[in-house]
């Protein structure tokens, strides 16, 4: 089968389905929308992979160009005589693959573009029913997400939820002793609005006011450092977070390893890919009570929830947590299962390869 993946930008996430499709038995084009600022991808894109060079990877995506965009889709599609597009987010790139009139179409969800997106204007919500209405399949990570799809005109009996899932090779528990005697949280949520990490900056300085033995590791950056540096530093508490910064993929799951507590204060969210690459290293999680985080997070089973964007109960239950450390082992454990459970990555991505064969039977 030919298949033309369609996304915007280049993200891990991508790299991940490409390198997934790579290895099976069709022929992938890889076409990609640029609209930034989205978390970049490092790695190349996967040996077998054909990269399509077109008028919407050569700069910003602006509504404006949506015609000229949309005739030059048209175009390649002439020229790849793809069998299946699979397009997301919605509201861009699988709006621009329904108006190129080609089918079948598989439109992916990437979480925001149903729990953020489609509340921003009568546009936004125009587009994703035009896409979802005329769109063959449906798939995303999270049953929530699939419930607002049906809620927007995706025919119910037309989608599938599957989680996106981990290499669970990669991300294990670390069989090495613990490399603090602090207790360590770590959170790799990007510095935007969208993920709360000043919700979680705000706790941590009523946190280290009250404990002297803790620490928190905060990976990445975004267009709110300024303010979280800020609300750290006037907290007294900046001297004791570390700031590593962006890091290679492959570094990843040692920071897993060395932290004793995982915290995810995510306002908007699909199933989270680095919330499974946690419970698969091991890691208690602490996450906002947001509707896909309670598909993953079980209070007191593998982790804890806290009422979403509330810093005060977060501060309440990291210290509920540090008192309770004797027990983050047994419910490592636990969180570990889970992710053996549900986000085995091999296993999951040969739902989307099913889905592929379900959509050229319609």
């Amino acid at each position: 089968m030919r298949v033309i993946y369609f996304s915007l930008d280049y993200t891990p996430h991508d790299h991940r389905f490409l390198s997934a499709l790579s290895a099976s038995s069709h022929k992938i084009y890889y076409v990609r929308l640029q609209q930034g600022p989205r978390q970049t991808e490092s790695r190349p894109v996967p040996e077998n992979v054909e990269i399509v060079q077109w008028a919407g990877g050569q700069k910003l995506f602006a509504w404006n160009d949506l015609p000229k965009l949309t005739l030059a889709f048209r175009d390649l599609i002439k020229k790849i005589k793809p069998d299946l597009i699979h397009a997301g987010p919605i509201q861009t790139c699988a709006l621009i693959a329904v108006l190129s009139g080609f089918r079948p179409l598989l439109t992916m969800s990437w979480g925001f573009d149903l729990m953020k997106d489609v509340h921003r204007g009568k546009w936004w919500e125009f587009a994703t029913r035009y896409t979802l209405k005329r769109s063959t399949f449906f798939t995303s990570d999270a049953q929530v997400t699939r419930d607002m799809a049906v809620k927007y005109g995706m025919d119910p009996a037309k989608t599938v939820v599957f989680p996106w899932g981990v290499d669970l090779e990669r991300f294990k528990p670390s069989q090495d002793a613990h490399p603090s005697t602090d207790f360590t949280l770590f959170c790799n949520r990007s510095w935007e609005a969208n993920y709360g990490v000043d919700v979680l900056a705000r706790a941590f300085v009523t946190v280290a006011r009250q404990r002297e033995d803790v620490s928190l590791i905060l990976l990445g950056g975004g267009s709110q450092g300024s303010l979280i540096r800020k609300l750290l530093l006037s907290g007294g508490a900046e001297g004791r977070v570390s700031f590593p910064g962006h890091i290679n993929n492959a570094d990843l799951p040692r920071y897993y390893q060395m932290a004793d507590l995982y915290i995810s204060p995510s306002h908007v969210d699909g199933s989270s890919v680095s919330l499974m690459e946690a419970l698969a290293c091991g890691l208690p999680c602490l996450v906002s009570d947001i509707p896909a985080n309670k598909e993953w997070v079980q209070e007191g089973y593998n982790g804890w929830l806290f009422p979403d964007g509330d810093h005060n109960a977060l501060a309440e239950k990291i210290l509920k947590a540090i008192e309770q450390r004797e027990k983050l082992s047994e419910i490592g454990q636990k969180a570990r299962a889970t992710a053996e459970e549900k986000a085995d990555w091999p296993k999951n991505v040969q739902i989307l390869l099913e889905t592929y064969e379900k959509c050229q039977k319609l």
